[in-house]
């Protein structure tokens, strides 16, 4: 499975951006894509996650803001992000878990979001 993410760039506070994550390869029926993110010193947080079935989750400091979406054939996944502020500025990594005898999981590379007037 590879993850192809993009869609990352400099915006001032207050606008808009939208990432894309598409997968490749041999998916699993039951998986969740979701997007992470790591600031410059912090841990990698999770922002985003959802299903195949379009069950989501969302951490608490993007509520209201952040929209994750999947296609119909479910291979890529969207986050639109709106009313950024300063402290989203970090590296967005797409993720996709998938089950078979077990959980596998892989990641994208990774986009820079920056967040600056």
């Amino acid at each position: 499975v590879q993850l192809q993410a993009s869609g990352g760039g400099l915006v001032q506070p207050g606008g808009s951006l939208r990432l894309s994550c598409a997968a490749s390869g041999s998916i699993f029926r039951t998986n969740v894509m979701g997007w992470y993110r790591q600031a410059p010193g912090k841990q990698r947080e999770m922002v985003s996650t959802i299903t195949m079935v379009g069950g989501t989750t969302y951490a608490d400091s993007v509520k209201g803001r952040f929209a994750i979406s999947r296609d119909n054939a479910g291979n890529t996944v969207y986050l639109q992000m709106n009313s950024l502020k300063p402290e989203d500025t970090a590296v967005y990594y797409c993720n996709l878990r998938h089950l078979l005898d077990r959980w596998y999981e892989y990641w994208g590379q990774g986009t820079l979001v920056t967040v600056s007037s």
